[in-house]
């Protein structure tokens, strides 16, 4: 099997990975969204969430695979230490520990950046994702009741959360992604997470 690497995302990315969240959007609850975003606005979404946090895919060959990113949880001050992450996985390559590679390397990047918290949230019913999250470090940390309608039903969003550092103290400045001083401490949480998906080169 030919080698995954992991690596961040550019615009470049967006039709590949477009075309992978499409599915999500019109055939499964996972997204909130009843219409795929255009490859303009998907662009944009890079180009925006970037300037500060990861967006991180994973590639074998040309074809992405999958991929993972972190945006703000809220945007008024109090809330800048806390984000939220997503991850999708194309079809055909789940249970290959990719999506758990993406995440591992996603939770070191944005530890190093300064973050303490991170949520997400999991429209119900979703078994699969409650548990792969649980397996995560995740934990459960409430219920939006018949907050989404799609598909003509009212549905759930369950919130679970992780901590990624001690709640203590004053939190320094988060150091927006782009501006980690240490590239090469990025690249080897890129490389070690790559090498533990199934089937990747040692």
């Amino acid at each position: 099997m030919s080698e995954f690497i992991i690596r961040p995302v550019t615009k470049r990315d967006a039709p590949q990975m477009l075309a992978l969240y499409a599915p999500y959007v019109t055939d499964t609850t996972v997204s909130s969204e009843y219409v795929p975003p255009t490859l303009e606005e998907f662009r944009g979404r890079i180009e925006t969430f970037t300037k500060l946090t990861p967006w991180l895919c994973c590639e074998r060959g040309d074809e992405i695979v999958g991929y993972a990113y972190a945006s703000p949880h809220r945007t008024r001050a109090g809330y800048q230490w806390s984000c939220e992450t997503s991850i999708y996985t194309k079809k055909g390559f789940h249970r290959m520990g990719i999506a758990s590679a993406l995440y591992g390397a996603l939770d070191e990047l944005l530890t190093y950046q300064g973050y303490y918290s991170i949520y997400v949230g999991i429209t119900c019913p979703n078994e699969r994702s409650m548990s792969f999250h649980k397996s995560m470090g995740f934990e459960y940390m409430g219920v939006y009741r018949n907050s989404m309608f799609k598909f003509g039903e009212w549905r759930d969003v369950i919130w679970m959360g992780k901590s990624l550092r001690q709640h203590q103290g004053v939190p320094r400045p988060i150091i927006p992604y782009p501006q980690i001083p240490d590239p090469a401490f990025c690249q080897g949480v890129l490389e070690f997470y790559a090498s533990r998906i199934h089937g990747a080169k040692a």
